[in-house]
Parts: C-alpha cells; structure tokens; sequence
C-alpha cells in the first residue's frame, strides 16, 4: 500500500513548509480553525439576545409595512435551536470518535453546555485531524461558516461581496477576500494569495 505525502495544506492550498510535510493542514490554517471553534460557545450565547426583531448590532429594523413582525427572528433561531450550531459541532465530534474508534460521545446538560463540550472535544482532538482526518478542509469550511452566520445573525452584517476572477485556463473562479484557497476545473490549486493575484473576469466570461 502506497501512502501519499501532502505537500499542499488541503484547506488554503498553500505549500506546506518543510516541516509541515505530510500534515493535511498547515499551523496558519489549524490556528484559523481553532480560532473559530473557540469564538463559537460565546457567538452562541449571544443568539438569545438577537432572537427578537430590531434586536442586533444594526438597530431596530423600520418598515412602512403594517404587517406584524414575526415574534423571533428566523436566523439567530435557527442557528440556537437543535439542528443549528450544536447539532454541527456534535456531528463532527461524532465522525471523528467513530474515525478513532472511540465511544460514541454522550450530550448532558442543555444546548450552551453542549456547545462548550462539543467545542471543548474538537480543540482536544484538532491536532490529530489536521494530521489524519481526510474531511480536515470540509470541517474548516464549515465551522468558518457557522461562525460567520452567528455573526451576520447577530449583528445583521451581510456577507462580504463576491467577485469572479479569471484563471489562465479561462475559467471564472467566484471568490471573496475570506476565501482561502480554491480548485479550478483545469486541476490548477490557487492558495489565497495566488487568488487575490489573478485579474477580474470578464462578465461574458462569468456568464458562460
């Protein structure tokens, strides 16, 4: 059986320094994730208090509509209930004790005390996904995704804009300054410097 050395970080696409050689993810990028797990248990906390309308950072909301506003925001209540942030987190401590062959975790205590935990068993565990875990950029995406939506959920921001740029292959590759890395359909990897590098594509280039 042949084993395969990375020498790319799955998650920017970045070489890995000499060594990093035979991780999945580099140390800027395993930082990143630890970063947005820590962020988590106290984004969650705050969803309680942006569940009602005009609630958040961007004020009350004002509409010449005499309709009556729904009696919680829909965003900040589905990220907070079961199936939101938690259910991801616990999702993911569950395939990795499975990877591990580990005892299927168990969940005590309401959803707060369960995001700390799962939080908690993820960062305990992060060293050995970037090394090993084959969904290491899958579970990077996601848990920079969770975080970015408890945030836009609570501050009513919008996310950041998307521009499409141009490959040398011809091909459009839609991106926004937090993208860290992407794939082309011509097989060429672009970490996020590289990305920020290629020129704007043309709109009949986006269109096709």
């Amino acid at each position: 059986m042949t084993t395969t050395v990375t020498t790319a970080c799955v998650v920017c696409l970045s070489a890995l320094w000499q060594d990093e050689v035979g991780r999945l993810a580099c140390r800027r990028c395993t930082l990143r994730i630890s970063d947005d797990l820590a962020a988590l248990p106290g984004l969650y906390v705050q969803l309680g208090g942006a569940l009602m309308p005009g609630s958040g950072a961007g004020g009350p909301a004002v509409s010449g509509s005499r309709t009556a506003p729904l009696p919680l925001r829909l965003a900040p209540l589905s990220l907070a209930a079961k199936g939101g942030v938690v259910t991801v987190l616990q999702q993911w401590v569950e395939d990795w004790h499975s990877c591990l062959e580990y005892e299927a975790p168990t969940w005590k205590g309401d959803l707060t005390a369960q995001c700390h935990a799962a939080v908690a068993r993820l960062q305990l565990l992060l060293p050995w996904a970037v090394e090993s875990h084959p969904a290491v950029d899958d579970f990077a995406d996601e848990v920079r995704q969770t975080r970015a939506e408890c945030e836009q959920a609570i501050t009513r921001e919008r996310r950041g804009r998307t521009v499409a740029v141009a490959c040398p292959c011809g091909a459009s590759l839609r991106i926004t300054l937090d993208t860290l890395g992407r794939r082309c359909t011509c097989g060429e990897q672009y970490g996020r410097e590289a990305l920020l590098s290629l020129p704007l594509a043309e709109r009949r280039q986006v269109a096709a």
